[in-house]
């Protein structure tokens, strides 16, 4: 990534400069305007489309959105392009759309990508779904799922040593 502390970085010998994923996540965020859960159910009650990216897993886990659209992630791109074969009849390219995934990091790298496909519109929401469901808002799936305490297997935990989490 190009910073002012951190010129482009020339290829050598067809190498191409590293970006982190952090600084990939920052630039990604930077042309986004991200929601609030609440403020994402009031978009969605404007008439703003909620698209749910996360995992069968986590969904059956933790349930839906009443409302959203479930597309997985690795299909995303593929089911919103208007140039796809596999399109999804909705949204359009004006319209407001607003990503979800787990915790929001998925959902701001997808969102990013959506503009770059014309959706000059496409966000995110901070914290995702898990900070949709501690805010209180309406969910539909498992009755009263607890949100889930960090684990071992969570922070990938291998032998005693904890690895960074994975998002």
């Amino acid at each position: 990534m190009n910073t002012p502390d951190r010129p482009a970085q020339p290829a050598v010998s067809g190498v191409v400069a590293r970006t982190t994923i952090d600084e990939l996540l920052a630039a990604a965020r930077s042309c986004l305007q991200r929601l609030q859960p609440a403020e994402a159910m009031r978009a969605m009650e404007s008439g703003a489309t909620l698209i749910d990216i996360r995992a069968d897993s986590q969904i059956a886990r933790d349930g839906t959105i009443d409302g959203a659209l479930v597309i997985p992630r690795n299909v995303l791109e593929w089911r919103l392009d208007p140039a796809s074969e596999n399109k999804h009849p909705a949204p359009q390219l004006g319209d407001h759309v607003i990503l979800i995934c787990d915790e929001g990091y998925q959902s701001s790298l997808a969102a990013a990508t959506l503009q770059q496909l014309g959706f000059t519109r496409a966000t995110d929401v901070d914290g995702g779904f898990q900070a949709w469901r501690a805010a209180g808002l309406p969910t539909a799936g498992p009755a009263d799922a607890p949100i889930p305490a960090p684990t071992a297997a969570t922070w990938g935990c291998a032998a005693g040593k904890v690895a960074s989490r994975r998002k």
